[in-house]
Formats: C-alpha cells, sequence, structure tokens
C-alpha cells in the first residue's frame, strides 16, 4: 500500500504565500508522476500542477501559473507546492496524488489511484 501524507495549508490573506508538502511512503513505486488537484465546494476536483519524477518536468493549470511552484525531492519521494500571490479563488482543498503507470494524462484525477486526505487552504479577501 502506498500511503501520502500532507502538511502545510491554513489561512492567508489574499496577497499571501503558503507552502503544501506530501511525502510518499509505503510500497516501493516507480513515480511517474505526482500532482496537486484541488477541490472547491460544490466544485469538481481540479488539476493544480504535476512534476514528472524522470526529468523533472512540471505542468501547471493556466490560473496558478507564475503564482505556485511545484518541485521533487527524489531521494524523499516527496512533493512541494509553494503558493505565492494567493487569490480568495485559490481557496480549497488541496490534495495530493501519485501515479505510477505512464498511461493516461497527468491532469485526470482519475488516472491517479493515490491520494493524500486532503489539507485546506483558505484565502481571505
Amino acid at each position: 500500500q502506498v500511503e501520502l501524507v500532507e502538511s502545510g495549508g491554513g489561512l492567508v490573506q489574499a496577497g499571501g504565500s503558503l507552502r503544501l508538502s506530501c511525502a510518499a511512503s509505503g510500497r516501493t513505486l516507480t513515480i511517474d508522476h505526482m500532482a496537486w488537484f484541488r477541490q472547491a465546494p460544490g466544485k469538481e476536483r481540479e488539476f493544480v500542477a504535476s512534476v514528472r519524477w524522470r526529468g523533472g518536468s512540471t505542468f501547471y493549470a493556466d490560473s496558478v501559473k507564475g503564482r505556485f511552484t511545484i518541485s521533487k525531492y527524489g531521494a524523499e519521494s516527496t512533493v512541494r507546492l509553494q503558493m505565492n500571490s494567493l487569490r480568495p479563488e485559490d481557496t480549497a482543498v488541496y490534495y495530493c496524488a501519485l501515479k505510477a503507470s505512464v498511461s493516461g494524462g497527468n491532469y485526470v484525477p482519475g488516472n491517479y489511484p493515490y491520494w493524500g486526505q486532503g489539507t485546506q487552504v483558505t484565502v481571505s479577501s
């Protein structure tokens, strides 16, 4: 079994910054992508950012480009999301996700079999 443990999140004013971390543990896997998704009340879960483990390429939703940075720490199987210039519309539960298979797009939640428990990010105006 694979466990993803998230930390970070909280309440911040608009324009502020937060950092989320996610550590993977358990069964040894060859990671393809680790990603962050978010889900606001009444909305579907949406892609935020991902990093391809081999090579380190990063991918971002248009809504967060230039404000969020995803980074990986291979030896620790850890991924972090630095969130700057936060906006009220960034308010959501943020989920860490991992996929080991190279098949399937990295933007689709259904392609990730492993998920963290979620951490709340609230941005006040």
